[in-house]
């Protein structure tokens, strides 16, 4: 196997910025890395039926190609995973992935009682014990749930586009207290993983949490808050410059998608929305005639509060006096799906999230062609917006499968994937409580507390001198990138964490190396083993003989070699480069 350099362009912002990290061998291991290769893929098949994808052929592909697949579309590949994509082709575990019942849900944490208690006291956890806040008010639970569902569980595909999706449609943490609100955010996501695009948008507009979190929660006509018009027309649907089907600029410059008119008649089509009913407030619900804060349900209509004088919208949607707001929010999403920016606009964000962070004009295209008309080689409805056909295509695409991708191809592994992708390769178990104020700050991605609407990084933000866009760089330095290997360390040497009492169901977070210990007296064998499962394929072959050179440091005379051997290999493995960059 002929051996390549990564691309400088996409890794050189992550060697700079690891020069100093050098631990055990690390500037031998680093100094060449084999980004591509492998076998070929796959051809994705024709799937028969209409929404996911039918019953399908086995098509083998390579090792190289499943681990690929298992990066862009779980939480990290396993032996076990691996194995079942090589067996059965991409487009067969997709649609297996489609098919299957959902398993995930966040249930963690405490009740809306926080939000109907009513007492003259207002301090709802002043008689409710040390972890009222946490429980009640805090996202911490969700995060439990999160990483043990990345970890554990099986409906691997749904959980990867739901994150993608809470990092498009973003909500947090850092304005929003209320578990059980959040909670019913995030399972909203995952239901929507596999629906469609409109609907999703239909209940973010509706969902009291991101009501309040972009002030659209009582909204009043005669003075409206523009925060959540501005982030739906921006971040969520459009985009602020007109967009070509490949997701090029149309015209080769920026042309604004809308003006501040456009904006303000969104404004007051959205008007006229409350909390749903069943809250309770010592001081009672303000500002009148509203409903008191409360998260369980959808927002309902408040027709004293909302906007009903003639409004033009966008795609020649127009909104005639007298409508009530329902009618005016279904009219905003019919003229927020027939604009042909919103294709390319989504496209182009899921396949940063899943794929690339650089796709081709081609690629975008291919994915909006797939979304507008709800339909991918058998996968979807043919209804525009249809997920199972947009996410199909982006994971089936050439550009996804190619076995030799150019040096701009793939994306920088987010702390999230790095967390969940060690423990899932090494056997491991988590019950998240170390990934999130510890790790989660560390590495500057908490999950559920992005710091802005923004999430935790910029979908365009440029990988330094270069010219391409990185997002994941956006939290990326010299301090994360060490962290980076601390965790490992944490992990390998440290032997994680033990249970915390004060976690339900406790596990700790730990990786379980037992069934590489049988290899470990073959150190050739026990390298490349872990190497085709974090990467597809060997290392180079420089790199390989400095891994092994650091196993020497353990001979097989001394006591625990063995294990031993297994922490040293794995921890080289997982630091490279390669590992850090998908592609």
């Amino acid at each position: 196997m002929r051996e390549k350099t990564i691309g400088p362009a996409l890794v050189g912002a992550w060697a700079d910025l690891r020069c100093g990290l050098r631990v055990v061998a690390c500037c031998a291991v680093f100094t060449l890395a084999a980004c591509g290769g492998g076998g070929g893929a796959a051809a994705p098949g024709a799937p028969t039926d209409s929404g996911t994808g039918g019953n399908l052929p086995d098509v083998p592909t390579s090792q190289r190609d499943a681990v690929r697949l298992a990066d862009q579309a779980s939480f990290g590949p396993t032996e076990e995973l691996v194995a079942s994509i090589r067996r059965q082709g991409a487009a067969k575990w997709i649609s297996q992935q489609m098919a299957a019942a959902p398993v995930s849900r966040y249930s963690s944490g405490g009740s809306a009682a926080v939000h109907q208690h009513g007492n003259a006291n207002p301090d709802f956890c002043a008689h409710q014990g040390p972890t009222c806040w946490r429980d009640y008010y805090s996202s911490t639970p969700l995060l439990w749930d999160f990483y043990r569902n990345a970890v554990q569980n099986p409906d691997q595909l749904r959980q990867r586009v739901a994150f993608a999706l809470q990092q498009i449609v973003v909500v947090s943490n850092l304005e929003v207290t209320g578990t059980y609100g959040l909670r019913n955010y995030h399972n909203m996501l995952l239901e929507q993983s596999f629906g469609n695009y409109r609907d999703l948008l239909r209940q973010v507009a509706l969902s009291p949490v991101m009501g309040e979190y972009l002030n659209n929660v009582n909204n009043h006509r005669s003075a409206p808050n523009e925060n959540f018009v501005r982030e739906l027309l921006q971040l969520f649907a459009l985009g602020t410059c007109e967009l070509n089907p490949d997701g090029t600029l149309r015209g080769g410059a920026c042309q604004a998608t809308y003006n501040n008119d456009v904006l303000r008649n969104y404004v007051f089509a959205l008007t006229g929305w409350t909390y749903p009913p069943g809250g309770n407030a010592a001081g009672g619900c303000w500002p009148r005639g509203s409903n008191c804060r409360f998260y369980q349900g959808d927002m309902v209509p408040l027709a004293a509060f909302h906007d009903n004088q003639p409004r033009t919208l966008l795609s020649g949607v127009t909104l005639p006096a007298n409508r009530s707001a329902p009618q005016a929010l279904e009219a905003v999403l019919d003229s927020l799906m027939a604009h042909p920016n919103i294709g390319p606009f989504v496209g182009r964000q899921l396949i940063q999230h899943l794929v690339s962070s650089n796709p081709s004009p081609a690629y975008v295209q291919r994915v909006a062609r797939a979304f507008n008309t709800g339909r991918h080689e058998g996968f979807g409805s043919g209804r525009p917006g249809d997920m199972k056909a947009t996410v199909a295509a982006i994971l089936l695409d050439p550009q996804a499968r190619n076995p030799d991708p150019d040096r701009s191809a793939g994306r920088l592994r987010e702390p999230v994937q790095l967390f969940t992708g060690v423990l899932r390769a090494l056997g491991g178990r988590t019950d998240g409580d170390a990934l999130g104020w510890w790790w989660g700050q560390e590495l500057r991605q908490h999950v559920f507390r992005p710091p802005s609407v923004f999430n935790f990084y910029p979908p365009d933000y440029p990988v330094p001198g270069t010219t391409l866009q990185g997002p994941a760089f956006g939290i990326h330095n010299a301090n994360t990138a060490l962290q980076r290997i601390n965790y490992l360390t944490y992990l390998l040497f440290w032997g994680g964490s033990n249970p915390d009492i004060r976690v339900p169901n406790a596990l700790g977070t730990r990786v379980d190396l037992s069934a590489f210990l049988a290899d470990a007296a073959d150190p050739a064998r026990l390298v490349d083993r872990l190497a085709l499962l974090a990467l597809g394929e060997p290392l180079p072959a420089a790199a390989r003989t400095a891994v092994l050179q650091a196993l020497d440091a353990f001979p097989s005379g001394d006591a625990d070699y063995r294990a031993n051997r297994v922490r040293q290999a794995a921890f080289l493995v997982f630091a490279a480069p390669q590992y850090h960059l998908i592609r």
